[in-house]
């Protein structure tokens, strides 16, 4: 069995935060999708500029729709490469409204037992309106708030996690000690 452990959820539900913490309790690594995400999306063709422009023409949610694919290549790519660690996927890397990407991570997430999502509470209101508070810290861009508010209400999340863990009122240190103590790793 690997000591993995993948953490999932909408944008400042606090995977980072929580996986640093999980990191530094088992000395297992910390491997952050943001921090390699672009060079696993290069792989298949992904471009900055068609991006840009896809933006500039067609929106946010345009470019948006732009990273699924690419998304879906970097869960499969990130756990390849580092099948041990405690990984903090981006927000959109477990919410996919095409059935075949899905599928896809659907089918690579099966053979991982310890798949979190993280959300501040059982209630989604509850939870867009945490989230939209901790975003004002982020940005002020509504289309980000829009799509956050997507990921929390998308059924993927829930799909594809084996637990959910609820966060609002804990501590990060108590939120990675309940998932440490939920795993099937072994120390």
């Amino acid at each position: 069995m690997s000591s993995t452990i993948i953490l999932i959820g909408p944008i400042c539900a606090g995977k980072s935060t929580v996986a640093e913490e999980i990191s530094t309790q088992t000395g297992i690594p910390q491997r952050p999708m943001d921090d390699q995400r672009f060079d696993y999306y290069k792989e298949i063709g992904f471009s900055i500029e068609k991006q840009n422009e896809i933006r500039k023409n067609d929106g946010y949610m345009a470019m948006y729709a732009y990273w699924k694919p690419f998304e879906a290549h970097a869960v499969k790519r990130i756990l390849e490469d580092y099948p041990n660690g405690i990984h903090d996927f981006g927000a959109g890397h477990s919410v996919y409204e095409d059935q075949s990407l899905f599928t896809n991570v659907k089918n690579i997430l099966n053979d991982y037992e310890n798949v979190f999502l993280l959300l501040p509470s059982p209630n989604e209101r509850e939870s867009i309106n945490v989230l939209n508070k901790r975003l004002k810290d982020v940005t002020t861009n509504n289309d980000v708030y829009k799509l956050n508010e997507h990921f929390v209400k998308n059924k993927s999340n829930r799909l594809l996690a084996k637990y959910i863990v609820y966060t609002n009122g804990s501590s990060p240190e108590e939120v990675a000690d309940k998932i440490i103590e939920t795993s099937y790793i072994k120390w």
